[in-house]
């Protein structure tokens, strides 16, 4: 063996790698396991999947629909996608326009490692879901970062730092909404704004819009693709992981103009093959099946939203109602008491830690929803798609922080 191939073989991760870290949100999970603790931090429901899905999926599985299925999607779970699409918001698509993944994490991937390449750049806010940076960083391409600020009215964005971020390199805008982690619903005037700088600059909204029947208060859910000018520059992310509470399962799709489509299949085939092919079956039948359920989740999680939001503001963290999704961001400064000197992580991190071994409650450090971390080391995430005595006794738990924080 050569000296340069001994070399080779010896040298650590790559350098897109050693950008990003692990993933703080499993980490805080496996946290949670180790110490017996309630898991707030990660966004999964612990109730169960509704019937008609879970016997879908059985029979798929008794009637042996075991092996490969195509690999972009079953063409039954593609038409039913396109049809959901076409009754839901009148959007003009067809199962050509689908792909199936392995949920949407993948969809993401696959979509921006079709579609980017080495020297573009990505708009992304934040805070965000913590694999669009990533994504963006292993498809090639810079990600440039617009903060999303809270308000007494919500958490906006100044228009003006939105178009600044924009350039000759931008090929796409990533947009979360509802979003994780901050509730936001973006609105269709802020759309039309993101839409004008699209057309404007010539790049793709990638839309990911996985909590679109989770809004509160009457909100409507805007798809980007139904704007005028976004169908052929607009695509779409979604999946049934948090809509029939399945994160498990790991079923999501991209609804893509042709002329991309192809591309993300061709990602998509490569990286995973294909998504579970009994669970596709499950999910079309779901799918077609389930618009009068989706029409209630609002509800019901409006209800987990009053048994924590109150609570939490009651304990001294600084929230507001989230407008969408399943998540509150809180300001724990008031707490910074209970971590101060030490000095292994930063002050959100130390918190979590503190929350997870001294109170038996699992939250997700604000930071890493930050590209600047310091913009998020005075917040913590908390999840709330769990049932009412799971919620109960979370809450029960929160209420001591101040006393234990005193301390």
């Amino acid at each position: 063996m050569t000296s340069q191939t001994q070399t080779a073989a010896t040298r650590g991760i790559s350098a897109r790698v050693a950008q990003f870290t692990e993933s703080v949100i499993r980490e805080m999970t496996r946290l949670a396991m180790e110490h017996d603790a309630i898991n707030l931090a990660q966004g999964f429901p612990d109730f169960p999947a509704p019937d008609f899905i879970k016997e879908a999926a059985v029979k798929a599985i008794r009637e042996d629909i075991n092996q490969y299925a195509v690999t972009w999607g079953d063409p039954l779970l593609r038409e039913a996608i396109a049809a959901k699409y076409r009754r839901w918001y009148g959007m003009e698509v067809t199962d050509r326009h689908v792909t199936v993944c392995c949920g949407s994490t993948e969809a993401m991937i696959s979509t921006l490692i079709a579609v980017l390449n080495p020297g573009d750049e990505t708009v992304i806010f934040e805070p965000f879901y913590e694999n669009y940076g990533p994504d963006s960083i292993l498809s090639g391409a810079t990600p440039r970062y617009v903060t999303l600020r809270q308000a007494s009215d919500g958490w906006n964005f100044d228009r003006s730092e939105l178009a600044a971020a924009f350039n000759e390199h931008t090929r796409a805008i990533i947009v979360n909404t509802p979003n994780n982690p901050t509730g936001k619903v973006f609105t269709r005037a802020e759309l039309e704004f993101i839409r004008d700088l699209c057309v404007r600059w010539d790049c793709l909204a990638i839309t990911d819009e996985i909590y679109e029947h989770i809004i509160y208060d009457g909100r409507p859910h805007v798809p980007m693709a139904t704007l005028d000018g976004m169908a052929e520059r607009t695509i779409t992310i979604s999946g049934i992981s948090k809509t029939f509470s399945v994160t498990g399962w790991r079923v999501g799709w991209a609804l893509a103009p042709e002329r991309l489509a192809g591309g993300i299949r061709k990602v998509h085939d490569f990286l995973t093959v294909g998504a579970p092919a009994p669970l596709q079956i499950a999910a079309a039948h779901a799918l077609e099946v389930g618009d009068a359920y989706c029409r209630q989740l609002s509800a019901e999680y409006t209800a987990r939203r009053a048994k924590v939001v109150p609570e939490l503001q009651r304990a001294g963290f600084g929230c507001t109602a989230p407008e969408g999704a399943y998540y509150v961001i809180a300001d724990i400064a008031p707490f910074m008491e209970a971590v101060k000197g030490r000095r292994e992580f930063t002050p959100d991190q130390e918190f979590a830690r503190w929350l997870i071994r001294d109170l038996g409650v699992a939250t997700v450090p604000g930071s890493s929803f930050y590209h600047d971390r310091a913009l998020g080391a005075n917040q913590t995430r908390f999840c709330y798609s769990k049932v009412d005595p799971t919620l109960e006794e979370a809450m029960r738990r929160i209420q001591q922080t101040s006393a234990r924080a005193r301390r």
